[in-house]
């Protein structure tokens, strides 16, 4: 049986809290392999609200400390990977029978406070009757109030991270599942299942990061843990953009509940999340037919000409797998997360992550790393909390100014091209570019949006194989591409995956 090597630490699951702890420790000078059984981000961390934000909702459950680490981690985030994520304004108009105005105003002061004012503008009330925001509502929401939070494309913050991993030495297995894994003295060795077949690892220390997946993965271990996970499904409609203005929306409903709404890829409304107990297979969410109408009422009860059910193009499932505190409501339970160390004297140790939340992945994982400190006692310092992800590093003072200077060095790009690359690649757009001197040498085009150009690119140099990979994660073309050119896509790509450049 083929092995992969022995490395120091391995890291089960490739999504946002994987990624982040193999980024971080590769960086303190470990080896690492990371193995995730599908695509990198295909779970949970591609199907979220694409928010980084510090949790508003959050303060309703006294959740002081969660809500302070969240603000910084936005902080921290935006500075590092400002091509991914980007400052949005939300609008929270008020609804009478619910939270009254004084106490909204009093949550969003504690809010700029636990913030700092240093990058995001601060909270402001608004007179909707005459603010431009309140165009798109109804005219019986005369009140509310506009604050800062940031968006952020989900699945390419995974990438970003572990194209830093790989960058520092990281082993990346995509499509490469844990079958199992035993303690041999100090050391562990893995059972790993892929396309090729079984292979074999070794690791000094094992993490299971493996989202709804970490009970499997304890299973895989021969281990337990006292934690349990609480199943939560989140679902999400995207449809047409149905008002003027780059501000988002943030709904209160009756069951006091939110609902956001927000601008996605130019023309597209994102809306979301709802939050279902969930009980099965993960990668078998979908949205219920409930779950469409509870959204599509959300939104009607608040915007003068919300979408109906035929204005939807897409949904999508995530399941999130939050720790379980007890709580009776789904809504209600911890965002969390809680890291549980197994390291019997003498013996390899594992550490199994429950709960998380996108914004906080950065700062988990350096906990997580701090937690291993004993195994490893000549561990690194932290690191990643001044440290550019991928792309991020660009000679500009904000993303206005980069896409300038991206417009002014390729003028021949379309200016929907030039964004969206400068958006999905930051300074690594010259990569992408490298010998482009004309629209020619972007290759094929697929749709409005994909050309050839970039999807070798991605085969070359971010992990992907299908055509999810390509037009659902790394980019979201699939919103723009109609069904022939998907199959036209597809067709290509058998091909492309054997020629493509390395």
């Amino acid at each position: 049986m083929p092995h992969l090597g022995d490395f120091d630490l391995a890291v089960v699951g490739g999504g946002v809290n994987g990624a982040g702890i193999a980024r971080d420790a590769a960086g303190r000078g470990l080896s690492v392999l990371l193995v995730e059984k599908d695509d990198l981000a295909q779970g949970t961390s591609s199907r979220s609200s694409k928010l980084v934000h510090g949790g508003l909702r959050y303060l309703e459950h006294y959740a002081f400390r969660l809500v302070r680490e969240s603000l910084a981690e936005r902080e921290i985030l935006l500075r590092a990977a400002p091509h991914l994520v980007r400052p949005m304004r939300f609008v929270l108009p008020l609804r009478s029978g619910l939270r009254p105005a004084w106490l909204v105003r009093l949550g969003l002061l504690l809010y700029d406070h636990m913030a700092g004012r240093d990058v995001l503008p601060p909270s402001r009330a608004l007179d909707l009757s005459q603010a431009p925001e309140g165009a798109a509502l109804r005219p019986d929401f005369e009140r509310g109030f506009a604050y800062s939070d940031c968006s952020v494309d989900d699945a390419r913050l995974v990438v970003a991270n572990a194209l830093d991993a790989s960058r520092l030495g990281a082993r990346i297995e995509t499509r490469t599942a844990l079958a199992g894994a035993r303690r041999k003295g100090a050391a562990w060795r893995l059972t790993l299942t892929g396309e090729g077949g079984e292979t074999t690892a070794e690791a000094r220390a094992l993490v299971n990061a493996a989202g709804p997946w970490a009970e499997q993965a304890l299973g895989a271990a021969g281990a337990r843990s006292e934690k349990r996970l609480r199943l939560v499904k989140g679902s999400h409609l995207v449809t047409h953009k149905f008002w003027e203005g780059e501000q988002a929306y943030l709904l209160q409903n009756s069951d006091r509940r939110v609902v956001f709404v927000t601008p996605c890829e130019r023309e597209f409304a994102l809306i979301g999340t709802t939050d279902v107990p969930f009980a099965g297979h993960p990668e078998d969410a979908a949205i219920e037919a409930d779950e469409i109408e509870y959204l599509l009422a959300a939104a009607g009860r608040f915007f003068r000409t919300g979408p109906a059910r035929g204005d939807v193009v897409h949904c999508f499932s995530g399941v999130r797998a939050l720790l379980d505190d007890g709580s009776s409501e789904a809504s209600a339970v911890t965002r969390d997360y809680a890291l549980d160390l197994d390291a019997p004297e003498g013996a390899a140790p594992l550490l199994s992550v429950f709960g998380g939340k996108l914004t906080t992945y950065r700062r988990l994982s350096e906990q997580a790393l701090e937690r291993l400190r004993p195994v490893f006692p000549g561990l690194g310092p932290a690191w990643t909390k001044s440290a550019f992800l991928p792309g991020g590093a660009f000679d500009a003072p904000d993303f206005g100014a980069f896409l300038a200077a991206v417009e002014r060095r390729w003028p021949w790009l379309p200016a929907p091209l030039a964004e969206g690359y400068a958006r999905r690649y930051g300074a690594r757009i010259v990569e992408l570019m490298e010998g482009a001197a004309s629209p020619a040498d972007l290759g094929r085009c697929f749709g409005p949006m994909l050309t050839e150009r970039e999807a070798r690119f991605l085969i070359a140099r971010e992990w992907a194989r299908s055509a999810g990979d390509i037009v659902e994660r790394r980019t979201k073309h699939h919103l723009s591409l109609s069904a022939d050119e998907k199959l036209s896509f597809e067709a290509w790509l058998l091909t492309a995956r054997t020629t493509s450049c390395a």
